[in-house]
């Protein structure tokens, strides 16, 4: 510790810390010797062997004293401790000594034995002494590669090693049963895994003599461990079943011929005892009937193996923490023990045939029919299990007597040589005649289990006067108890991970096993035991810590009490009671033990005395000085060692053989008796509440009549909070046990380390006994519980620690319910002295203040909060009783009231009457006979200005009223502002409960803000009305995102803004009829849909586009039905009002039609084009119905061609009448006629600038603009980077939307491009790269609208539309686009120069380059003047013809599809040509061919001409890479003739031929009109423009 403290009084402190003092055993008045030749080491723990010790320092070193012969010589003593150096450069954290051996483990898990190594003990082979520390390897031969084993604890008996390990398992090496191991070969010298406790979590360990204990967690609930089908050493079924013809029985009692040492055939007598002396009441085969029964409650548990249900009585009753309920927790943990009821049966007869078959009459076994076999089987049963038997046979469901009856009726008596070699045939005997007299089975036989049982247990044993127990319990109440209806609580509280992880737990068993001789195992027999074994009877008596002696064992519990058992010779198990193989409480007087040790043949026990000075209790052989001839005498019960309390605060005690060891430490400035004080203190306080708990908590619980479920499940509530804190208080005194056996550092205190935990134990408490307080659940107890109370008045007094005479019954549970919270000064007392022990500036001080004003505030905090519910109490006493019921809550606490007519209504009548109260969670407004009910979340509040003539007055505003208050006085004015301010604060904070620990000022802030979240139900709002609102309000009035539920299961989920629904949400409207919904996501505008959404309806009919006051206006998308569905459909176009009016497109997938034109009313209405899936094409005018035609002039055109032209009458579809003539252009020999006709198709067409206004216009609309290009171009730009940023936060939820590219993109968008000073090309082109990136995100509002033209251009010209008499409109149609988006961008980029514009280039002149037809270097164009034309087809071709590229190129495709036929099969013909041949077809000028290879038929530069060209989309770039192949052909050209050279177009014209054709371009012709028709105007005179007519030649 020195090294570790800064202050330098607790360095002083340190070396009066761990002294060592050794006197004799067994002399009660010698003065304990300090061990010399230590020099100032703090030893932190010790071990003492028969006639050694070991010594562990502060360093990890270790020293031995005592007889060492594997040292020095078997006489030789050493007297002050020797270093073992062998050990030296280790650090030891633990060590043991058994009786002749030692053991060490290191930090790093590492074990080391040496001394007498006769049986194995110290791990190694064939040498029966170690004499120097050395090294054990402990391999897990399970894992793969193997791994070795770390561990925590050593323990060493005899001739025995026990290891734990860091994962809670146990390790055995030496020799004998007790090593718990399936073995018979011994010595064991590779230490071996205990596999019975494999999978358990191990706590401690202790080795006697020759037995062992364990101290295992039990296990948590809902973890049972599945229940084994077979025995795992015999492999028999361990459950088995006999169906008999009324019932069935189900006997899980197995016998294993292989669990026992068949070595001890004689038992000891003491294996029997009267029954009235058992300590959980487990019936012996001895003589009286009636005391044979077993007590009532070992019923209850054996229940649990019947039905599997779950035995509420886990054990005896006396058991503080068994749960009351039906539901509790089953007899077994484990049901191998069921196995090992019956481990000691002797007798082979018994063991071959199953028991079960004994138990169940008529089934049994031929070679035992005679009566004599049967009674010895039963004798010789009875002396081997002894006491346990007859548990065994309840579990079999009929009592020993009954089965002995029932086969003893009609046969003889028999001898009394019946075979067995103990002493029971001749008690059994009588009991059996007497049996036979008393009750005949007849009715019995066909009775059921369950019924034998109740009959049992209502004759069975009403006297429950076991030892031990604190409460006499009647059958009945444990009847009641046992009804499967009764209200549970557990009042052991569930698994609590966290706390039950960082403190030790209380919920254990002790397991025992190795030889039984004296009793030692607890099992209340004296068999050994070859396996681990539980000791049933100390189940839930929460033992915390094992000892284990010569022949004699002790288990220490979490109340401070010692249970005892094993070897009493010497009157070392501390009382005089028998039998003494099963634990029994020890009677010390101290007020609470809190550390055992146990010696060869004497006990030490450590207790708190009244001045916290620990006293040392001994019992065990005593020496008199006197007169030493011998005549030792035994302590009848325990005896204070006066000497011992001389020498200082004892921390430790260790027991051995001859000698007796105590750590002890100095009491320096305080501190030790400090730490003292604040165990023994917590061990009391643990003891009070248990009792509380058992004696005063389970009873009320048990009551009828406690009143209305509501108060049933706050007592409840209340009950499982208590035991959740005591249970916690339970572990706190453990560990604090254990903290003083250790190095007591104060910053590992666990009320320092785990604070929250006891804060939040004591706060959640509080709130349920307030809440019980003020639901007036203590006056409700009283009643029922008054019966219960006169009779333990004294017990109450005790436990409440009031004496005064008459006291209310209330106020006495009143006080013992709030009785925990006083604890809270305590430890903040405590921790103030601790931190006075350590310098001001040292950590440890600042730690334990801290903690210390932690626990002080809690204290204060938990105070107010319970005169906060008295005086709730209090008002709900005088209110009038109607109101109470609908307003009283558990939670619901007083804040103020106004019956002192403080407050008024303004306006209110001369008569009514207004009482408003103010609680923590609600204003309510009482009147005459109504009340109404505001909640604080959702009021606001503010004080009014003098000015307005409202002297006083408060307004509240709630989100259907708004009313004013008027106080008397400024100062109730003053006084209620802050009241409600602040309960409003409170309400939406929700920590009313905690505060913030530590916080020096927890002062609220005055002002709660005005816009916050909550939860809200409307009652009167018109539109609102019964809809529950959970989301953000201001004011008032919903406000942000919100949810909003009408009772007609309507759903709004989205912004809202000052009460209505605005900006982006989603709605769903449940549609009865269909049993569908409608739902509709997208944008609302003062809570009307208005903007972009989509609209799904319950028909299954999806509407995509625009809204306005709940309407579809605008530009809109409606499919209707799937595909399977009668009448599939798509329109997109645009809406007004609901309805389709002006330019849309409407394809009816089922009929193969698709009507493009306009509309009015749903109707198709004006010019229109329709075309079929059959390829024909109809335009004309429309009038009212849809594809009606009266008499219209129009044009038919047939699909060859031929055409007609006249008046058109008639429905389409259904035959029409024509008055016309029929034109044939084919027959024309002049090609210049043919044309004419066609060029016509068109007119009644509807224009392509009228065409999709509303997805322009609502662009336009998205940029701030009333109608195109009228608007300010700044707003227009907030706009844009407003749409930018709103969207990104809306798809930021769900990320998959954004790809990492499309973020990028997004956050490169929000810079805009700087236009100042004179427009340059270089500014051209960031305005073109801006345009490209804002067009590949739909988040912009261009990308919008090209998102939205490719749409609507494909749903146009793909399908049914691709006719190829549409290609014409097509065309027209981007033109028309490009045209309106190039005014978009100049309304933007204002400097961008007007359609056809040049920007000049900047001078520095670009390097010359050949010109393709001058030969010369030429740094001109052919245009005018340098310069770059700006076209809206340069400028955005690039972004919207490869979206919209498909449809259209197979539109061309279509129009042009005999030409490209004849051409392809030309291409294909010419192509099979050898080079040569082919250049001379085409009449390639000799001089051009290359003489070697071929350089112009070069595949490489060929195929790249065809593969650039289908890659690229827009003329321009096609243009480009006709250039690149002309400039390509040159070179190559050039470089074979080695001279200047210039083309001549009858030279180029077959070279360019040549190289087309090898390029083989599928499709050339579209693609030639393609460029035809989209090729910027100003490129068809420049080269490119020459170039490219050569191409199309």
């Amino acid at each position: 510790i020195s090294s570790n403290l800064c202050s330098s009084e607790e360095a002083e402190g340190a070396k009066e810390r761990g002294l060592v003092y050794v006197w004799k055993a067994g002399s009660c008045s010698i003065t304990p010797e300090r061990l010399p030749g230590l020099s100032g080491k703090t030893v932190l723990q010790a071990a003492l062997g028969i006639h050694h010790g070991l010594l562990l320092t502060e360093g990890g070193e270790v020293y031995s004293f005592g007889k060492l012969p594997w040292r020095s010589g078997p006489e030789e003593c050493v007297n002050s401790p020797v270093l073992e150096n062998t050990l030296l450069g280790h650090r030891i954290i633990t060590v043991a000594a058994g009786s002749f051996h030692n053991g060490a483990v290191t930090d790093s898990g590492v074990v080391y034995m040496w001394g007498d190594n006769s049986a194995g003990q110290c791990a190694v082979a064939n040498q029966p002494c170690v004499r120097e520390p050395q090294l054990v390897s402990i391999c897990d031969s399970e894992t793969s590669p193997l791994l070795s084993v770390r561990i925590l604890q050593l323990a060493c008996g005899e001739e025995h090693t026990l290891a734990l390990s860091l994962s809670r398992e146990i390790w055995a090496w030496g020799s004998g049963c007790q090593l718990g191991l399936i073995t018979t070969t011994f010595p064991v010298t590779k230490p071996q895994k205990v596999e019975h406790l494999a999978g358990r979590v191990v706590l401690q360990i202790a080795c006697g003599a020759y037995h062992s204990l364990a101290l295992v967690q039990c296990l948590p609930v809902q973890e049972m461990k599945p229940i084994p089908e077979r025995c795992n050493h015999c492999s028999q079924p361990l459950i088995t079943m006999t169906d008999k013809e009324d019932h069935v029985i189900i006997s899980d009692s197995h016998c294993c011929p292989l669990g026992v040492a068949l070595s001890d055939n004689q038992p000891e007598n003491h294996g029997f005892c009267p029954s009235s002396d058992t300590p959980e009441g487990r019936s012996v085969i001895a003589g009286q009937s009636e005391d044979c029964q077993k007590p009532l409650v070992e019923q209850h548990r054996l229940l649990g193996l019947e039905s599997d249900g779950r035995s509420g009585l886990s054990s005896s009753n006396g058991r503080e923490d068994s749960a009351i309920s039906s539901s509790g927790n089953t007899l077994f943990s484990d049901k191998k023990e069921v196995k090992e009821y019956l481990i000691g049966l002797s007798d082979n007869s018994l063991i071959s045939c199953s028991l079960s078959q004994f138990l169940v009459p008529g089934v049994f076994p031929e070679h035992c029919s005679s009566t004599s076999t049967l009674n010895s089987l039963v004798a010789s049963c009875a002396s081997a299990v002894g006491v346990r038997v007859a548990a065994t046979y309840e579990a079999g469901a009929l009592s020993l007597k009954k089965v002995m009856n029932f086969y003893g009726t009609s046969s003889s008596e028999p001898g009394p040589q019946s075979g067995s070699r103990s002493p029971g045939p001749e008690a059994l005997k009588d009991s059996r005649e007497e049996q036979v007299r008393l009750e005949s089975m007849q009715g019995k036989k066909s009775s059921s289990l369950v019924d034998i049982r109740e009959e049992e247990s209502e004759g069975g044993s009403r006297r429950l006067s076991l030892p031990g127990l604190l409460s006499q319990v009647s059958p009945r109440l444990l009847r009641k108890v046992g009804r499967a209806k009764m209200r549970t609580v557990a009042l052991t509280p569930t698994y609590s991970g966290e706390a039950d992880a960082l403190l030790p737990s209380l919920r254990t068993e002790v397991w025992s096993w190795g030889k039984g001789k004296e009793g030692q195992l607890g099992h209340g027999d004296v068999l050994p035991r070859l396996q681990p074994l539980c000791v049933k009877s100390l189940d839930g008596k929460e033992v915390i810590h094992v000892s284990a002696g010569g022949h004699h064992s002790l288990a220490l519990t979490a109340k401070s009490q010692v249970y005892s058992w094993g070897s009493n010779i010497s009157g070392q198990l501390g009382h005089l009671n028998s039998p003494t193989t099963v634990p029994r409480l020890t009677k010390v007087c101290g007020d609470g033990i809190w550390t055992t040790a146990a010696g060869l043949d004497y006990s030490l026990f450590l207790a708190d005395e009244k001045d916290f000075q620990p006293g040392l209790y001994y019992c065990g052989q005593e020496t008199s000085p006197e007169n030493n001839m011998n005549e030792n005498s035994c302590t009848k019960s325990p005896v204070l060692l006066v000497a011992c309390s001389k020498i200082g605060y004892i921390s430790n005690v260790i027991a051995g053989g001859d000698n007796c060891l105590a750590l002890v430490d100095k009491n320096v400035m305080g501190y030790i008796a400090s730490l003292h004080e604040l165990a023994a203190t917590e061990r009391r306080f643990y003891f009070k509440l248990s009792e509380i708990k058992s004696q005063v908590l389970r009873p009320l619980l048990g009551l009828d009549n406690l009143g209305n479920a509501n108060a049933i499940q706050l007592l409840q509530e209340m009950a499982s909070r208590f035991s959740k804190l005591c249970y916690l208080i339970g572990q706190h005194g453990a560990s604090l046990s254990s903290f003083l056996h250790g190095v007591k550092e104060a910053r590992s205190l666990a009320i320092l380390k785990h604070s929250s935990l006891f804060l939040d134990s004591y706060t959640e408490y509080c709130t349920s006994v307030t809440n019980f307080l003020v639901m007036g659940g203590f006056m409700l107890l009283a009643k029922p519980a008054i019966d219960f109370l006169s009779k333990n008045q004294e017990l109450l007094q005790k436990l409440s620690e009031k004496n005064e005479e008459n006291l209310q019954l209330v106020e006495v549970l009143n006080a013992l319910f709030f009785m925990p919270f006083g604890r809270l000064h305590n430890y903040a007392r405590t921790l103030l002295k601790l931190a006075t022990c350590f310098e001001v500036a040292s950590p440890e001080y600042q730690k334990l203040q801290d903690s210390s004003s932690c626990y002080e505030s809690l204290a204060v905090h938990l105070s107010r909060k319970m005169k906060e519910a008295e005086y709730t109490l209090g008002f709900w006493k005088t209110f009038p009783g109607k109101m109470t019921d609908s307003l009283r809550k558990p939670e619901r606490r007083l804040i103020c009231e106004s019956s002192n007519r403080a407050l008024s209504l303004q306006h209110a009548g001369r008569f009514s009457v207004n009482w408003f109260i103010l609680f923590n969670d609600a204003l309510v407004h009482a009147q005459f006979s109504t009340h109404h009910i505001f909640p604080l979340s959702t009021l606001w509040v503010e004080a009014l200005s003098e000015e307005t003539g409202n002297v006083n007055g408060l307004k509240i505003t709630t989100p259907e009223e708004q009313f004013v208050l008027v106080s008397s006085t400024p100062q109730e004015k003053t006084k209620w502002l802050r009241a409600i301010s602040q309960a409003v604060d409170q309400a939406l904070r929700g920590t009313s409960d905690m505060i913030l620990y530590g916080a020096g000022g927890n002062v609220p802030r005055q002002e709660p803000p005005i816009s916050r979240s909550a939860k809200y139900t409307f009652y009167k709002d018109p539109r609102f009305k019964d809809a529950v609102y959970d989301g953000r309000w201001l004011s008032g009035k919903p406000h942000g995102r919100g949810i909003l539920k009408w009772a007609d299961g309507r759903m709004y989920s989205g912004t809202f803004r000052t009460g209505l629904e605005d900006g982006y949400g989603e709605y769903r409207v449940p549609n009865k009829a269909l049993n569908k919904e409608d739902h509709y996501v997208g944008y609302w505008k003062e809570g009307k849909m208005c903007g972009h959404g989509v609209y799904s309806y319950a028909t299954g009919e999806v509407y995509e586009g625009c809204f306005q006051d709940n309407m579809r206006h605008g530009h809109g998308l409606l499919r209707s039905g799937k595909l399977t569905s009668s009448s599939p459909s798509m329109f997109i176009g645009q809406w007004i009002m609901d309805k389709k009016s002006g330019y849309g497109v409407f394809d009816d997938i089922t009929r193969g039609e698709k009507y493009m034109g306009m509309w009015q009313d749903d109707l198709c209405q004006g010019n229109g084009v329709v075309v079929t899936q059959f390829g024909l094409y109809y335009e004309g005018a429309f009038s009212t119905n849809k594809m009606m035609v009266s008499c219209n002039l129009g044009t038919l055109t047939l699909p060859n061609g031929d055409y007609i032209e006249g008046l058109f009458s008639g429905e389409w579809g259904s035959g029409i009448k024509i008055t016309g003539t029929y034109f044939k252009p084919s027959l024309y020999e002049n090609e210049k006629d043919k044309p004419k006709a066609l060029r016509k198709l068109g007119i009644l067409a509807v224009s392509p600038d009228e065409k999709w206004k509303a997805v322009f216009e609502e662009c336009w609309n998205q940029l701030g603009c009333e109608s195109p290009g009228q608007g300010d171009r700044w707003k227009a730009w907030d706009n844009i980077a407003v749409a930018l940023t709103t969207n990104r936060r809306q798809h930021k939820d769900s990320p998959e939307l954004l790809s990492r590219s499309h973020t990028q993109t997004l956050e490169s968008l929000e810079f805009i491009p700087q236009h100042i000073g004179a427009f340059t090309l270089e500014k051209y082109e960031n305005i073109k790269k801006y345009l490209i990136k804002a067009c590949d995100t739909p988040l912009h509002p261009l990308g919008k609208l090209v998102e939205t033209l490719v749409a609507v251009y494909r749903m146009t010209y793909v399908g049914v539309g691709a006719n190829r008499r549409l290609l014409q409109e097509a065309v027209r149609e981007i033109k028309s686009y490009l045209k309106r988006i190039f005014q978009l961008v100049r309304f933007l980029f204002p400097d961008l120069p007007e359609e056809g514009s040049t920007i000049p280039f900047v001078a520095t002149e670009p390097k010359g380059r050949r010109s393709f037809c001058s030969g010369k270097s030429d740094s001109r164009s052919e245009s005018p003047e340098p310069g770059y034309v700006v076209t809206s087809f340069g400028l955005l071709l690039p972004v919207l013809l490869p979206r919209l590229y498909p449809p259209l190129f197979m539109l061309y495709a279509l129009d042009n599809e005999r030409e490209e036929d004849i051409y392809w099969e030309c291409v294909l013909r010419l192509n099979k040509q050898t080079d040569l041949a082919l250049l001379s077809f085409l009449g390639v000028q000799a001089k051009f061919w290359p003489g070697t290879v071929s350089i112009l038929g070069e595949s490489r530069k060929v195929c790249l001409l065809g593969f650039v060209y289908i890659t690229t989309f827009t003329p321009a770039d096609k243009l480009k890479v006709i250039q690149q192949t002309f400039e390509e052909i040159s070179q190559s050209v050039l470089e074979t003739l080695q001279e200047d050279f210039l083309w001549s177009m009858d030279d180029l014209f077959p070279v360019f031929l040549y190289v087309v054709l090898r390029a083989r371009i599928r499709n050339l012709g579209s693609e030639v009109h393609l460029i035809e028709d989209l090729m910027d105007p100003y490129l068809q005179h420049g080269e490119q423009g020459i170039m490219f007519t050569t191409l199309k030649v």
